[in-house]
């Protein structure tokens, strides 16, 4: 019954990413996405990079109105930044994906070495594959997405490893990575790899100006596939409040301790590193999940009905005021000094593992 009264707060959100008719495909993304068209008869394999949050709502719409010349047999799907969602989703999700579609799926996470290893060696067999086995060959990789699921940063650690396998290490490129989408603007090529010779040409992220189905563009904004700037950051939070109201992840919340941080993995394939969660200065994290289990715990009303739920996520708000240290006298907005804080613990993994977009029913698509 919660995730009922949560769809009605997605529908609050679709509703305002439908009002911005697109505006996010402007002429650049425009000339992007004929670019990258261009490209894809003429390259040997194309990695579909998509969030492993949103698998289905990521999706790159070009390649689903793709031409003769572009077969699913040369395509790749990538599921980046396995290491923010849940990893049982993420099993279910590249299953289920090998089992519906004819181009192969991997999960990965671009900042764990190894992760990129796999994805690198899984790279390298498929080009010998499609060259039939020839050593000096060379093969082109297309690298394509949405913007802000990761393929600058998986272009530069495949990079990195592949020149420090290279007899010829040359000099070191760096693909432009940033938390905000739009940032690549020029397709580029990078060498990952010596016998063969594979180089990944990164490109721009196109999103297309019409989403599938109403469920995308909610989803979508919380990833950050939207640019921030044309949504307001307090009704996006208010939607990642529903979802966290709406999931049981909160009750593993309940004891936490001093130094412990129960929402990280143990994989080694879907956790950051140690070193990369000490880089953050002012980590509220475990205040604000002590916030949220108190909250929800204790809340009494009908987490099934859509205004009990807005009263909890209120309630929440102003009780992670304290939990984030925001003052009442600081001259920016409250309310979304408090989202910016809420949104950048989940765009991190700071605030639990969750995953947006459900695994088809596949009896229900048979019987369809």
């Amino acid at each position: 019954m919660a995730a009922a009264a949560a769809e009605t707060a997605s529908r609050r959100l679709g509703a305002a990413v439908r009002g911005l008719s697109g505006a996010w495909y402007g002429r650049h993304m425009a000339a992007a996405e004929r670019a990258i068209r261009t490209r894809l008869p003429l390259v040997d394999l194309v990695l579909e990079v998509r969030d492993a949050r949103v698998p289905a709502s990521s999706a790159f719409e070009s390649l689903r109105r793709r031409g003769p010349l572009e077969p699913d047999g040369r395509r790749f799907v990538v599921l980046n930044k396995a290491d923010l969602a849940d990893p049982s989703e993420t099993e279910k999700w590249t299953a289920y994906m090998k089992k519906q579609r004819t181009c192969p799926c991997i999960a990965v996470n671009s900042h764990n070495r190894e992760s990129i290893k796999e994805l690198l060696n899984v790279v390298r067999s498929r080009i010998r594959e499609i060259k039939h086995g020839e050593r000096d060959c060379t093969g082109t990789v297309l690298l394509v997405g949405i913007p802000n699921v990761g393929k600058s940063a998986i272009v530069n650690a495949m990079h990195q490893i592949g020149r420090i396998g290279a007899a010829d290490k040359g000099k070191l490129k760096h693909a432009i990575v940033s938390s905000h989408p739009g940032e690549t603007r020029d397709i580029s090529g990078y060498k990952v790899a010596s016998h063969p010779n594979i180089y990944v040409l990164d490109t721009p992220g196109v999103l297309s100006p019409r989403f599938a189905n109403d469920d995308s563009g909610p989803r979508l904004a919380l990833t950050g596939a939207i640019k921030g700037s044309l949504l307001d950051e307090y009704d996006i939070a208010q939607f990642l409040l529903a979802v966290v109201n709406s999931r049981e992840g909160y009750r593993s919340w309940e004891n936490l301790n001093q130094a412990g941080d129960t929402s990280s993995s143990g994989n080694a394939n879907t956790s950051r590193s140690h070193s990369k969660k000490r880089q953050y200065v002012s980590d509220h994290s475990q205040a604000v999940r002590q916030v949220l289990f108190e909250t929800i715990s204790s809340f009494k009303g009908d987490l099934g009905k859509e205004d009990e739920l807005r009263r909890l996520v209120d309630r929440q708000f102003i009780s992670l005021q304290e939990a984030f240290k925001v003052s009442t006298e600081s001259s920016e907005d409250v309310g979304k000094s408090i989202a910016l804080k809420l949104l950048n613990l989940y765009s991190t993994g700071r605030l639990g593992h969750y995953t947006l977009d459900h695994v088809p029913d596949v009896r229900q698509e048979v019987a369809a």
